[in-house]
């Protein structure tokens, strides 16, 4: 008998309406000293959608998916959904499962990369969901990164490809993007250059290898959040759009390797903001879409909770060993120093 008795989705979370937005950004901030005017902001970006945010409909889709797979390969196992800041909210989830009985179980975060924000948060706001739900709330253990498997990067792979097309021009480039965080956090999340950035480096290094070796590429940055004066990575996808142009390239490939589906800050800071930033400069702009219920990327997942469910330590990876390990390690990616602002 499995020591696991469900499966548990951890994402982000996203507003469902107009009425949602605030109180969602609200949550996503809280504490972090983010200006009123980017709060504002961001919350315009959200509204030009209805207020309802794409990863809502995409997690939805992915636990359909994932259902079939599991279902496939004899998983009997229980799927639950759970979200750090908007419903279903972590803490309702994990009441509902331990009404029924769950005891301990597998999670998924929708994150593939070694950061606080991006790993070591997801399993912080787990312990004080669990705090939250009292006696008997159930154990979830985290399952580990996946940024270099096959699943997650041969449908990155794919659609640059077929974002460059057939006809492409010696002036082409390849951007890949991800979502920027202070530098402490990176520095904080491993050595040489901070886990993050590099595991990013090495993903951007295997897509392009195999979508078109010939094109050179840049790794930079989008959907910075944080007060002015903190420090994050750089550059902003904007600025480097710019910084091509005076280059003398004249087509761009935007493919967002740091997420897993098209997210509100793939739809608007890339396909609207980053867009329009290309049209002003004259570049030819084509964005990659993102692996979302790609069946490799779905068989993925079910290959991470076979994994623990049969204590296997084969798991595929396209990388050399980071030092990331098989499962969340109880110190990994730990939270940024936080300076006071001079």
């Amino acid at each position: 008998m499995s020591e696991y008795d469900a499966v548990l989705l951890l994402s982000f979370g996203g507003p469902e309406g107009p009425d949602d937005v605030m109180p969602f950004l609200e949550n996503v901030v809280r504490g972090r000293g983010v200006p009123a005017a980017r709060l504002a902001e961001v919350a315009e970006h959200y509204h030009h959608f209805g207020g309802v945010s794409p990863i809502n409909q995409q997690n939805r889709d992915l636990l359909a998916a994932l259902r079939i797979a599991l279902d496939e390969a004899g998983i009997d196992l229980p799927l639950y959904w759970g979200n750090r800041n908007w419903h279903p909210m972590l803490a309702d989830t994990l009441r509902q499962m331990r009404a029924d009985g769950v005891r301990r179980a597998l999670g998924f975060a929708t994150s593939a990369y070694s950061s606080y924000s991006s790993c070591r948060q997801y399993r912080d706001d787990i312990e004080v969901a669990r705090l939250d739900v009292g006696p008997d709330a159930p154990e979830i253990e985290k399952l580990r990164h996946f940024y270099d498997h096959p699943g997650f990067v041969e449908p990155h792979v794919d659609a640059v490809k077929a974002a460059l097309g057939t006809d492409r021009r010696a002036t082409t480039r390849i951007v890949f993007t991800a979502h920027s965080i202070p530098t402490s956090m990176n520095d904080a999340s491993g050595p040489d250059g901070g886990l993050y950035r590099a595991q990013l480096r090495v993903v951007a290094g295997l897509v392009s290898a195999a979508a078109a070796p010939d094109v050179p590429w840049d790794l930079v940055w989008q959907s910075r959040s944080g007060p002015p004066q903190v420090p994050w990575l750089e550059p902003d996808v904007n600025d480097h759009l710019r910084a091509l142009a005076k280059e003398g390239v004249t087509d761009v490939v935007i493919s967002p390797i740091g997420f897993v589906s098209d997210h509100l800050e793939v739809v608007w800071d890339l396909d609207n903001e980053a867009r329009e930033t290309a049209a002003e400069l004259g570049l030819g702009f084509a964005r990659a879409a993102t692996p979302g219920t790609d069946p490799r990327f779905v068989s993925m997942m079910r290959e991470l909770v076979e994994e623990r469910l049969y204590a296997s330590s084969s798991g595929r990876r396209l990388a050399p060993w980071d030092g990331s390990g098989p499962s969340c390690r109880p110190g990994c990616c730990p939270a940024p120093v936080r300076r006071p602002a001079n």
